[in-house]
């Protein structure tokens, strides 16, 4: 009886002597650039120019009809 509980700690230990350890990892911070002096300014870009405008749309050819659903009747 004894020896089966040996052995049952025995492959415990095993088991969790074998499980893969992780690595550690250090993060190293990364520099921080700054930003040197100001170039000289350059020349300024043209205007670009204006597109084409649209058709202008037609107007209504009919009614518009909204019909309403009957008004439903408190049950009492």
């Amino acid at each position: 009886m004894k020896t089966i509980y040996f052995a049952a700690v025995l492959l415990t230990t095993l088991g969790l002597a074998a499980c893969e350890k992780q690595p550690v990892v250090v993060n190293v911070p990364t520099p921080v650039a700054v930003p040197g002096p100001a170039g000289p300014q350059g020349a300024a870009g043209t205007d670009g120019s204006q597109g084409a405008t649209g058709a202008t749309g037609k107007t209504g050819e009919g009614t518009t009809v909204i019909v309403m659903p009957p008004a439903s009747t408190p049950a009492n």
